[in-house]
């Protein structure tokens, strides 16, 4: 989440008379994140977030997301549900941006996860998992392998200037990738991008998932191996096989990891750190004069990497196989 679009009183009026939600109450903007312009929108209705899609996101995807959060909502996960104005239609378009109105979740992200939290995160993202299974509607992942060299042209050869010799490990990561990248693996909806801010708790328990604008039909396992990366880390930049080993374990109580998947879990936990330091790279060096972001730090994933490439097994990771 972030502000990328600023919207002026006139256009919020216009566009708020098309929905059935009353009087704006207040309308602020959220700086976390860095995808979409966000913001927190009260109304006499109640609250809700208001968001303008930016930079990745195509307006053609848009009812991918959308019919995806609705589905999974319908099958008792906790999501934002989009709302819709007086014509029916949930999409609409304010500051020349698509926008949709989503409803708010109560809860709050946690900075720093302990296992309980990584444990609840395992089983909602294999709920997740199992919930979208007869979703219709398949995206394919624009992020996934095919993706990153692309992405990395857009650093423009930039890359030394965060960190030296970042370019030439990338490079190398890039071929390697390419050559170890496993192929069929179980696939289905995946949310691909659950980080910490993107689920809340209340206490130690799981209240909601947010932000579904990633979400893609992709390897299973791979959305783990993004959890990992995202909730197992450390400041220090260890790996917290605890933590770990209580994601795997919430995961595999919903859905059990096909030995194929447990073992490509180093192969995957390598590549979704090198798709998340890319995208971190690319905003890094590309931040817009004046937007209200915060831009992520590549080397953090930069870091996790090193750790990825001495990975023997994915015992280090917590997974061990049945039987």
């Amino acid at each position: 989440m972030a502000v990328y679009t600023e919207v002026s009183d006139h256009d919020l009026r216009r566009f708020m008379a098309l929905y059935d939600l009353g009087e704006v109450l207040s309308f602020k903007g959220i700086a976390e994140g860095v995808e979409n312009s966000n913001f927190f929108l009260q109304t006499e209705r109640g609250p809700f977030i208001l968001t303008l899609y930016e930079k990745r996101v195509r307006e053609d995807d848009l009812p991918f997301f959308l019919g995806l959060m609705k589905h999974l909502a319908g099958k008792g996960l906790t999501c934002p549900l989009p709302v819709s104005n007086r014509a029916g239609e949930a999409l609409g378009t304010l500051a020349g941006r698509p926008a949709v109105i989503v409803t708010f979740l109560e809860g709050l992200a946690v900075k720093r996860p302990a296992a309980i939290h990584c444990r609840a995160v395992g089983t909602a993202l294999a709920q997740l998992h199992e919930a979208g299974r007869d979703f219709a509607s398949t995206r394919e992942n624009a992020l996934s392998l095919p993706g990153w060299a692309p992405l990395f042209a857009r650093a423009d050869g930039q890359a030394d200037r965060v960190s030296p010799g970042l370019g030439q490990r990338i490079e190398a990561e890039l071929g390697f990738l390419a050559a170890a990248w496993p192929s069929g693996l179980p696939t289905g909806v995946i949310h691909a991008d659950l980080f910490t801010d993107n689920v809340f708790f209340r206490g130690s328990e799981l209240s909601g998932l947010i932000d579904f604008y990633f979400a893609c039909t992709d390897a299973l396992a791979y959305d783990l191996a993004i959890c990992l990366n995202a909730w197992c880390f450390e400041p220090d930049g260890s790996f917290n096989v605890t933590k770990g080993r209580a994601m795997i374990a919430g995961y595999e109580a919903v859905r059990r990891l096909d030995p194929e998947e447990g073992e490509a879990l180093p192969i995957l936990a390598r590549g979704s750190a090198l798709r998340f330091m890319l995208t971190r790279l690319v905003d890094w060096l590309n931040v817009p004069p004046g937007a209200l972001v915060r831009p992520k730090d590549p080397l953090e994933y930069d870091r996790k990497l090193a750790f990825h490439r001495k990975v023997a097994s994915a015992g280090e990771y917590g997974w061990e196989p049945v039987g």
